[in-house]
């Protein structure tokens, strides 16, 4: 007893240590970045709701064999869309590009379950793909604007870590709601446009962080090739290329791995490796601002090499996770690293259009990744092994360009 007394009276100062060093540090960035944070995690939640139950559902309505055209469709669509939300995000503003992704994403959200047919399906998918075109970039700039240089890589890891957040909770709770909906899948489209309205309730009056905003005119639409490629940050944008193939892969191939394997709730393997990720992501950015992005990403391509032969390899449930596990520290290395580089060498003006330049490169690594997988695999279980390891392969790439700039510089 009289070591338990002990022990609770010195609760309250073992809770002031803890408390004082967590206190600094969330003082370090204002509510407006916290806000931001909050509204990430709504928004990926909200997307990444469906996405493990969308090859069963796509099977259900018998288009089964066009699997990779449910990611590559949408990531071609958000592609398109970073040039005019980059230039929109420099004229205009952040808010109002942020606005307009969510409102696409609860709209479209409502409207999966009434155009419940192939054709309608990929329509759907065509126009989803605009808000992950619009909300992160203008969210990306947003954020650079109201942080510290000399703190960007750690900021764009803790955004990251609500993003990834989102992304853990969204497959879990969608596989689960359809478990308890009895796979009625309008729930699932329904829940997630609920998600995404919270995410815009979240920061709807918050100042505009662009100086200078213009009035909306059809002239912001006309985009250039400048518009759509910042020269500045090519060595971010390719390596984000060839290394985001292998997500393309994974969204693409894991769901049908998770049923070969014995895995009834895909959304596990999702929310393993975006916990992982999280872990990651909390000392990454800041660990970039010290060593430097190339070294990070160095690291980040040689674990994304190993995570996809472990999953390309792997015959059990557990081998599967533990790949998981290993491809979550790759990412969480590899995306705030390179948000953080590319505004490094971004010009203050022209952010939005950097940040666009290297979320195209994003798209079209996930966009292929699931294109070519999605063809590779063609719903034999026998080829499902050579799409993770041509991602494998683009990594390898990706860490010989890295070496290449080293020696270059």
């Amino acid at each position: 007893m009289n070591s338990n007394a002990a022990h609770l009276r010195m609760l309250p100062s073992t809770l002031r240590a803890i408390k004082k060093p967590f206190k600094a540090f969330t003082s370090s960035y204002n509510k407006q970045f916290w806000v931001m944070c909050a509204s990430s995690l709504l928004f990926f939640a909200s997307f990444n709701l469906v996405i493990p139950e969308l090859p069963g559902y796509l099977t259900s309505l018998g288009g089964g064999e066009h699997k990779g055209l449910i990611i590559g469709i949408f990531t071609l669509t958000a592609l398109l869309a970073r040039p005019f939300s980059g230039r929109l995000a420099d004229t205009i503003g952040r808010v109002p590009v942020m606005v307009f992704g969510v409102v696409v994403c609860v709209v479209i959200g409502f409207l999966y379950p009434i155009l419940d047919f192939v054709v309608g399906f990929f329509i759907l998918r065509f126009f989803h793909g605009l808000s992950t075109g619009f909300t992160p970039t203008g969210n990306a700039a947003y954020v650079a604007d109201i942080v510290p240089p000399n703190r960007r890589g750690e900021a764009m890891g803790l955004v990251g870590f609500f993003n990834s957040l989102g992304m853990a909770a969204g497959p879990i709770l969608g596989s689960t709601l359809l478990i308890a909906f009895d796979g009625e899948y309008k729930w699932l489209f329904w829940i997630s446009s609920a998600l995404a309205f919270l995410s815009v309730l979240v920061f709807i009056g918050l100042p505009e962080t662009l100086q200078n905003k213009q009035k909306m005119s059809w002239n912001h639409l006309k985009v250039t090739w400048a518009d759509v490629y910042e020269p500045r940050v090519v060595v971010p944008s390719v390596v984000m290329a060839l290394t985001a193939f292998s997500f393309g892969v994974v969204l693409t191939i894991v769901p049908d791995l998770c049923t070969q394997l014995g895995l009834e709730n895909k959304g596990l393997f999702f929310t393993v490796f975006t916990l992982s990720s999280l872990l990651m992501r909390l000392i990454a950015g800041r660990a970039s601002d010290q060593w430097g992005r190339a070294n990070m990403l160095f690291v980040s391509a040689s674990v994304i090499i190993i995570s996809m032969v472990v999953i390309g390899l792997a015959q059990n449930v557990n081998t599967l996770l533990i790949g998981a596990a290993i491809f979550g520290i790759a990412l969480g290395i590899n995306a705030p690293t390179i948000f953080a580089w590319t505004i490094d060498l971004s010009l203050e003006k022209f952010r939005g259009r950097a940040m666009a330049t290297v979320y195209i490169a994003l798209e079209l690594g996930i966009g292929a990744g699931a294109l070519i997988s999605g063809y590779v695999y063609a719903n034999q279980a026998e080829r499902m092994p050579i799409s993770f390891f041509v991602a494998a392969g683009l990594a390898f790439l990706a860490f010989l360009y890295l070496v290449v700039y080293k020696l270059k510089r």
